[in-house]
């Protein structure tokens, strides 16, 4: 059984997308923050980190892209995992009983259409959805919710009060997969490889990202995200996050020659093959 390393804790959608990544269940290392997955790997050298990059409704955690390139671990994959929200309480609660509810605050952010229907209750911030479920659970606290997934609400023994509570039905979490190079070597064995995660740097100069885009298109390759990143200690200068996805590898491999000398500093995060999306 393969061991993944997620932040928060058994229901998480992190190991949801993780078991549906590798189409079988998986051990389990929680971790509190981000960074903790780093350290977990590092501790444990053959365990795999499954970590959240963007969301189709807030955004992408800038965060967790620093992390990516500070600890130099490969992606091996990617998951898009569809975010479904229930409302969870203790048994014998109903919905007119809560008072409070608690969720991680990307969580309660998806869900602010629901919430607006339930005047008077209180919002508290939470590290994570399952933990919620799992604090609620197991300090036994009366007229609380938790906005956490199905599986959450089942593990810890709540009673689920309403499904599909999240405003926008299109809710999906992208997750990336990545360990160390054999772990990463063994499951993208026999995969074809048409995606990849790189970073990079420019001059500042007149015209310094529009070269770098003209070479991509010259060689057809196909940006499906570009994000830029402030440089700390480099007062307006910014570093770039690109997801680029090819048909052609070796075309894709001329295309990062091409644009090397035109770059201060570049770096491919991972190479992998573009991922599947579970069902709305």
């Amino acid at each position: 059984m393969k061991r993944v390393a997620i932040q928060g804790g058994l229901g998480a959608y992190h190991g949801i997308a993780a078991e549906n990544f590798f189409g079988e269940k998986v051990e389990i290392a929680p971790c509190v923050t981000f960074r903790d997955i780093f350290t977990t790997i590092k501790k444990e050298p053959d365990t795999i980190g499954v970590m959240a990059i963007e969301n189709t409704i807030a955004g992408s955690l800038l965060g967790n892209y620093e992390l990516l390139k500070e600890n130099k671990l490969p992606i091996a994959g990617e998951f898009k995992q569809r975010i479904s929200h229930c409302l969870a309480a203790l048994h014998g609660q109903s919905i007119h009983d809560i008072k409070e509810v608690e969720s991680h605050p990307i969580a309660l952010m998806q869900c602010t259409g629901f919430l607006d229907t339930l005047p008077g209750v209180r919002i508290i911030e939470h590290e994570d959805t399952a933990l919620a479920a799992k604090d609620v659970a197991e300090k036994r606290l009366p007229a609380t919710a938790a906005i956490c997934s199905a599986r959450a609400a089942e593990i810890y023994g709540l009673d689920i009060l309403a499904r599909g509570i999240e405003t926008n039905k299109h809710n999906f979490t992208r997750f990336l997969v990545f360990g160390n190079k054999w772990v990463v070597d063994e499951i993208q064995q026999d995969e074809v490889k048409n995606k990849s995660s790189i970073v990079f740097t420019l001059p500042h100069s007149e015209g310094s990202l529009a070269k770098v885009l003209s070479v991509f298109s010259f060689y057809g390759i196909n940006l499906t995200k570009i994000q830029s990143l402030p440089i700390v200690g480099r007062e307006w200068e910014y570093q770039f996050y690109a997801d680029l996805t090819f048909s052609d590898l070796e075309r894709y491999h001329q295309s990062l020659d091409a644009i090397r000398p035109l770059t201060s500093e570049l770096k491919v995060l991972g190479e992998y093959p573009e991922g599947r999306q579970s069902e709305l």
